[in-house]
């Protein structure tokens, strides 16, 4: 390519970027291989068609209107004047990136506020089995003492030792409901019971799943295949890491 004119090179990389061939990552590695080529590559013929095929011009945006129509009647203007495009364009890119971020950032905000509200409810879940488990501990404690009273009731029509018959008579005795009643009405409580804490194992179960859910999409959207860590696992800086950014910022327009 470098034995071609400069007209022919301008065309190409002009073709390239019309057909979507070559985006600002190509002109910015094409800008450090040589002088000739950084000078092409900064021309504002270019950056001007980046400008407006990544970035199509707001209605609201007027200083970005303007700029262009202004870059769009200087395409042959002097070099000073060839990187405004290009100026403009990082302007943009780093406008947009930022704009881009703070979806990002909301989005993880919203998932972490989902996590934080199905943590709440599963120990409001909890909470409430618990208490429903007391109580049916309660019952079942209270449904066995009205059982044993109910058989020393009947075991006073049957001829027993003395001693036997008046710890039994103490028992009626100290009994101040109805037996048979009160043991249907914690027999009902029993099963009401055991439904309240089928319910909220069930609801557990799908607050559970949802949290899992939510944390796999907060992992999904903190991830980044490039991101980068300032040490290695023997605890020593990334040599690779380190090389990597700096041909990023070679590279940096």
């Amino acid at each position: 390519m470098l034995v071609l004119p400069n007209e022919l090179c301008r065309r190409i990389l002009e073709l390239g970027i019309q057909s979507k061939t070559l985006n600002y990552k190509d002109l910015c590695c094409l800008s450090i291989t040589c002088r000739r080529l950084s000078r092409l590559s900064a021309e504002d013929s270019l950056w001007s068609s980046l400008l407006f095929s990544d970035f199509s011009p707001s209605q609201n945006d007027t200083n970005f209107n303007s700029n262009d129509n202004n870059f769009k009647n200087n395409n042959n203007s002097s070099s000073t004047a060839s990187s405004k495009a290009k100026i403009l364009y990082k302007i943009r890119f780093e406008k947009d990136r930022e704009q881009k971020r703070l979806v990002h950032r909301r989005l993880v905000l919203r998932i972490e506020s989902e996590i934080a509200e199905h943590l709440r409810k599963i120990r409001e879940i909890k909470l409430q089995t618990s208490e429903e488990k007391e109580k049916t501990n309660e019952a079942v404690a209270e449904l066995l003492n009205l059982r044993k009273i109910r058989q020393a009731s009947i075991a006073l029509n049957v001829w027993q030792p003395e001693i036997v018959r008046g710890r039994q008579k103490q028992m009626v005795q100290q009994c101040n409901v109805p037996v048979d009643s009160r043991i249907n009405v914690l027999e009902m409580e029993l099963r009401l019971c055991e439904q309240q804490i089928a319910g909220y194992d069930n609801a557990l179960r799908i607050e559970k799943r949802r949290l899992e859910a939510a944390k796999r999409q907060l992992a999904s959207a903190k991830y980044h295949p490039l991101q980068d860590f300032s040490t290695t696992s023997s605890g020593q800086p990334d040599e690779h890491r380190i090389r990597r950014k700096k041909l990023e910022q070679s590279t940096t327009m």
